[in-house]
């Protein structure tokens, strides 16, 4: 980890928060629990136990692996079924291959991204390719959830493939951490993902004892999670490491700094940032569906018996 890097990250775009700036200050952070997804790969769930008023427009992180398959072993999902939202699938290291009911899909290495907009409703399935199931290897990844406002959560299921070379590559001021902009913007600078609900997901690899000061939108909400290493969160230097994700209060700049001291197996404090414009509607979760009603979530799921979200395609079967 990481796949997509520079030698030289000065030679890349600077990004700082102005002089002035207010940052944000830390309001909790909270620990992953750890459990099984799917067929049983490892998952830590990200942002369990934090109050949804904080996470909205996102729903639910899985933090997937990180797990070094001996041959025989890697695991995916069965098909299933989604219906009002978006899954952001990055990809750290390994390879995920994606089918779904509308003609979607494709395969996923280091560093790519896979973004499927649910909306109305499709049949999924995520799976290792079977070169990966005899050889076995190393995983590891995320799966974002992201809500979709009331007027979009039927809309046409649309797939998005971000290769890893198509990721925005910036640095900050001193060059001590390398920047990948995955989504939205930041600073005048655009991540190739196209979202519905306004968001930013920035891939952050900040170098043993360095700190990045970036701006952000005040309208936007502000979450941090370690996905390896250890470092501290706002100017006030609240500390937290992997497995842990930081809420941040109100302001216009966020604040992370790497620990002098790394672990062996992970020589940077590696961080994902992100930030949404709330939606501020009722958010009904149930499984794969996510609706603003109960209402809406019944008629979710007998459109799902009644085979109206899709079928598998005779060729998976």
């Amino acid at each position: 980890m990481p796949a997509v890097t520079v030698e030289n990250p000065l030679t890349l775009p600077r990004v700082a928060a102005p002089a002035g700036a207010r940052t944000r200050p830390v309001l909790t952070v909270n620990t992953a629990p750890s459990g099984f997804e799917g067929e049983g790969f490892p998952v830590r769930r990200a942002f369990a136990g934090i109050a949804y008023r904080h996470l909205d427009p996102f729903i639910m992180m899985d933090q997937m692996g990180e797990v070094e398959y001996a041959p025989g072993e890697p695991k995916g999902t069965p098909w299933h079924p989604h219906r009002g939202f978006e899954t952001v699938t990055y990809l750290l290291d390994g390879t995920f291959v994606h089918r779904d009911s509308h003609g979607g899909g494709g395969v996923i290495n280091d560093g790519d991204t896979q973004w499927m907009t649910a909306g109305s409703g499709l049949l999924h399935i995520e799976a290792p390719p079977e070169s990966l199931v005899m050889s076995g290897g190393l995983f590891h990844g995320l799966q974002l959830w992201v809500n979709l406002p009331k007027s979009d959560k039927m809309m046409a299921p649309r797939y998005q493939d971000i290769g890893g070379g198509r990721v925005k590559l910036l640095t900050s001021a001193d060059g001590g951490a390398l920047l990948r902009l995955i989504a939205g913007d930041i600073d005048g600078h655009q991540g190739p993902g196209v979202t519905h609900t306004p968001i930013t997901m920035i891939h952050v690899t900040v170098s043993p004892g360095a700190e990045v000061t970036l701006p952000w939108r005040a309208d936007f909400n502000g979450l941090a999670y370690a996905l390896a290493g250890r470092g501290t969160a706002g100017a006030e230097g609240r500390p937290f490491h992997i497995g842990q994700a930081v809420v941040f209060g109100e302001g216009d700049a966020l604040t992370i700094r790497a620990d002098e001291s790394q672990e062996s197996r992970s020589p940077n404090f590696e961080v994902v940032l992100l930030g949404g414009l709330p939606i501020r509607e009722p958010m009904m979760h149930y499984g794969p569906f996510v609706m603003n009603t109960h209402a809406e979530l019944a008629q979710a799921f007998e459109d799902f018996q009644a085979g109206r979200l899709g079928t598998i395609p005779a060729d998976a079967l």
